[in-house]
């Protein structure tokens, strides 16, 4: 079956909800490829949760015009004593001491202008304490999806950018 928006039997209501809802599309695609389209638009404080772990990273652009992310807020910062959660996991053990909430999960990620993203660097997962290769880019809704990458698993965590 064909889809002929001139039949008459193709009610005015419905041709309307169809052109509409290919506006939208074609809309929110543009978005997508705007957030995408410019190095800098990364940068900026985003929130998100992984597991039960709600908490904000900032992104920043080093003076090499690389990108670096730092945890600078966990909602459960503090263990059952309340002292400060620290980075327990960390392979690199004169890291072990740093305060959960001062981790910095990447450091020299790129921006890839052929494939409009931002690649070749390592992100850090403190809750599992293993380094994966990262990439990162805007979905249409205007969350940055984070891709962690290790020996052919791959994880996504969306992180919604609150301040620029």
């Amino acid at each position: 079956m064909q889809l002929n928006l001139y039949n008459p039997n193709f009610g005015s209501m419905k041709r309307l909800v169809f052109l509409l809802m290919s506006l939208l599309c074609v809309g929110s695609i543009a978005a997508q490829n705007a957030l995408n389209d410019k190095a800098d638009n990364i940068v900026g404080v985003y929130t998100s949760k992984q597991n039960n772990d709600k908490f904000k990273v900032k992104i920043v652009k080093l003076t090499n015009g690389t990108y670096r992310g730092q945890v600078i807020w966990l909602e459960h910062d503090k263990d059952a004593r309340g002292n400060k959660i620290l980075d327990t996991k960390n392979p690199d053990h004169s890291l072990r001491s740093t305060p959960a909430d001062r981790i910095i999960l990447f450091t020299g990620l790129k921006y890839n202008a052929k494939k409009h993203r931002w690649d070749d660097a390592k992100i850090y997962d403190p809750q599992r304490g293993i380094r994966a290769n990262m990439s990162a880019e805007f979905t249409a809704d205007g969350k940055l999806r984070v891709k962690g990458s290790l020996l052919g698993i791959s994880e996504s965590v969306y992180w919604l950018k609150v301040e620029n």
